[in-house]
């Protein structure tokens, strides 16, 4: 992990030395060097499958507009309550952006039930969505390590899998309720105890790894925009 942290660091320093204007980062993203550094940052992240199956790499330019135009999507995420927004980069080296959602907003504790205060921010979720439809979207869902009463470790691993898969499905149940096309939304994981974001060894560490995740990410009617010049 440190030597992967000092390779990251390593290729980050060099992105800064590069620009640091949105459209310079977008451009060293769509870049070969860029490449390298998304599937990195992508595996450490826990999204390396987040990425449209284009079958060919990514020209600067192209990566460039895209940067500039995810940064207007971010910015309209940030209105969205209860969601920590963040840039990420996908499996193509692109830049892409995660709302990330405590489960114990959305969800009571053991339940895929989504609660009341959560629908309010799924509806402004869904807005989102339907506002940027050359977007693609994965959801993903995640649990702490805590063990289920009476239930070996195993056992308890593969219940907080199942749950997992089930908060993730609910959520994109009802943002589909909502209006969101099924289309766009390709894929709807959940991935249990794996990817924490924090220490499962206080109570603190594990309500953060207790979450859903929204990523949307550059569609291949984005790219083919960008690359014809067009993404606005």
């Amino acid at each position: 992990m440190k030597k992967m942290k000092t390779i990251v660091l390593t290729l980050c320093a060099g992105i800064v030395m590069a620009g640091c204007s949105n459209l310079a980062k977008g451009t060293t993203i769509g870049a070969a060097g860029g490449a390298v550094l998304g599937a990195i940052v992508g595996k450490v992240a826990g999204n390396t499958a987040v990425g449209a199956a284009i079958g060919t790499a990514v020209g600067a330019g192209t990566g460039a507009l895209i940067g500039k135009h995810m940064d207007k999507v971010k910015a309209e995420a940030e209105a969205v309550k209860n969601a920590q927004v963040e840039t990420v980069t996908d499996a193509n080296g692109l830049q892409a952006v995660k709302l990330t959602f405590d489960s114990g907003i959305l969800f009571a504790t053991s339940s895929a039930n989504l609660n009341t205060n959560s629908k309010s921010a799924l509806t402004q979720c869904a807005n989102l969505l339907k506002n940027n439809t050359d977007c693609d979207v994965a959801v993903q869902g995640y649990t702490d390590n805590a063990g289920w009463k009476n239930s070996t470790a195993a056992q308890s691993t593969q219940k907080n899998l199942d749950l997992s898969q089930k908060r993730a499905q609910a959520v994109t149940n009802y943002l589909l309720s909502l209006g969101v096309s099924n289309t766009q939304i390709r894929a709807t994981e959940g991935f249990g105890e794996a990817n924490p974001v924090a220490d499962n060894s206080t109570a603190a560490g594990k309500a953060q790894n207790r979450r859903v995740e929204i990523y949307m990410y550059a569609s291949q009617a984005m790219i083919q925009a960008a690359e014809a010049g067009t993404l606005k």
